[in-house]
């Protein structure tokens, strides 16, 4: 119910045909607006978004009051741009399973999406369910006896379950998280908790669902009291729920539609049937050299994306990385990094490179070692400039509370102290990537690196 400050709606809402899951900042600027975009010019043809929050039901509260409507506030170096979005017609607790299940048992609704997170699809290591996570174990027991379930695979087992229960027929899950394959992931995790619990609805999930993965790329601050300010003072509404994003987005998808899809390529999304190379992109381009600036500029002092950027030694270690990746990439990268170059210098998107530094352990493998496997493969020197990335990162891992900011790099950085960097390289080598082509190259140039940023270390062993 809409609080009466502006936020009713003129027009009937556009029918609920996707669910999602994850009512966060991301979907709300990457998702919706797409689907908003996609909506405007595809006349009667009209794709509305019911949403259910992962956690908290406070995000869905606050925009119940607002019928689902919110400004997306674009924040270019030349100012501030407000837009309302109307694609999300219904918002619910994420709790709420009596509703999660009857909009799947609705044929219309074609499409569930996800912004979880990595963490919320309960993987272990090698990629399986983690059935040992005791909120999985809850879930299995919770939907043997009809309760609701509380972790992300669990959910999307009870609504599939309801959807063959009522013969609605197949329908496609696309994973929206940051994380590379992630439909694969999805269909993963969600067969896997669908067999401990009825073997047949998992034969059932793997005939009539469909699961896309997606690379999707759009920077997303958290709002703050200022951003609510600005959107009164634009708008001459008070929102409780804006959200603040860069100008700049992304999204390509690859994966099959059997129940219908919104015209997302008719906003920007491209359509594809190879989504690796893009990740490749994303990975070695943007969330690589996220991960310098972080490493290079938290050990200069520095708080954000646009400083370290704004650093000329941050800026040519960067351009080098660049041409590293740039040489196993399979497609032009001139665009690509035109693009990164003025959303890396934007200063009014804060982007924290604390918050991009932490779990590099996980990050660093997919971002860094991946280019120099990539290199060693084709006959390329494995390159300097990744083995930096690594060395700032083993240097980071001694100014921080490592159980906190890189819980899986706990173990290695309890072997660091006291040893001279030859041994350091090496320890942390055998942690990321133990099988990584031609580690001992690879660990003499993350040493010679350590060796100039550390050049004395108190009781140091080679």
């Amino acid at each position: 119910m809409h609080d009466g400050t502006g936020w009713e709606r003129t027009e009937p809402p556009a029918p609920v045909r996707i669910v999602h899951l994850g009512l966060g900042a991301f979907a709300r600027a990457h998702l919706l607006w797409y689907t908003q975009g996609a909506n405007e010019v595809s006349g009667a043809e009209q794709w509305g978004v019911a949403a259910f929050t992962g956690r908290s039901a406070a995000a869905a509260e606050a925009l119940a009051r607002q019928d689902g409507r919110y400004t997306l506030l674009f924040r270019s170096p030349e100012g501030d741009a407000p837009t309302t979005i109307d694609a999300l017609v219904a918002v619910h607790d994420g709790a709420d399973a009596d509703a999660w299940r009857e909009y799947f048992r609705r044929r219309e609704v074609g499409v569930v999406t996800l912004t979880v997170t990595e963490a919320g699809y309960r993987r272990t290591s090698t990629g399986e369910l983690d059935r040992h996570d005791p909120d999985v174990a809850s879930d299995v027991e919770r939907l043997r006896g009809g309760s609701p379930a509380v972790t992300a695979p669990g959910r999307l087992v009870d609504g599939l379950r309801a959807r063959r229960a009522a013969g609605s027929g197949p329908i496609a899950v696309v994973s929206c998280d940051n994380l590379p394959d992630n439909g694969r992931v999805a269909r993963r995790v969600t067969l896997d908790l669908a067999s401990a619990l009825d073997e047949s609805l998992a034969r059932w999930i793997e005939e009539q669902v469909s699961f896309v993965s997606t690379m999707v790329d759009r920077i997303t601050p958290a709002t703050t009291e200022a951003d609510r300010a600005i959107v009164r003072k634009l708008t001459g509404r008070e929102d409780r729920s804006p959200v603040v994003t860069e100008p700049f987005s992304e999204w390509v998808l690859d994966g099959a539609f059997p129940a219908g899809r919104p015209r997302w390529e008719l906003a920007g999304a491209q359509l594809v049937d190879d989504l690796a190379p893009y990740e490749h992109r994303k990975l070695w381009l943007l969330n690589a050299g996220h991960s310098l600036l972080a490493y290079e500029g938290l050990a200069r002092g520095l708080s954000t994306v646009a400083e370290a950027f704004a650093d000329p030694g941050c800026r040519a270690d960067l351009e080098r990385l660049w041409a590293e990746a740039s040489g196993v990439l399979p497609m032009a990268v001139g665009d690509a990094l035109a693009d990164l170059r003025a959303r890396f210098a934007n200063a009014r998107i804060e982007h924290r490179l604390d918050q991009i530094a932490r779990d590099g352990s996980q990050k660093l493998p997919v971002r860094v070692l991946a280019v120099a496997q990539a290199r060693a493969a084709a006959g390329l020197p494995v390159g300097r400039a990744g083995a930096g990335v690594i060395a700032a990162w083993i240097t980071h891992l001694d100014a921080v509370d490592v159980a906190t900011s890189d819980p899986g790099a706990v173990a290695l950085a309890t072997r660091l102290p006291g040893r001279g960097s030859a041994a350091r390289a090496r320890l942390a080598l055998a942690a990321l990537a133990p099988s990584l082509a031609r580690s001992d190259v690879y660990a003499r140039h993350v040493a010679e690196v350590l060796a100039v940023r550390q050049p004395t270390l108190t009781g140091a062993r080679p």
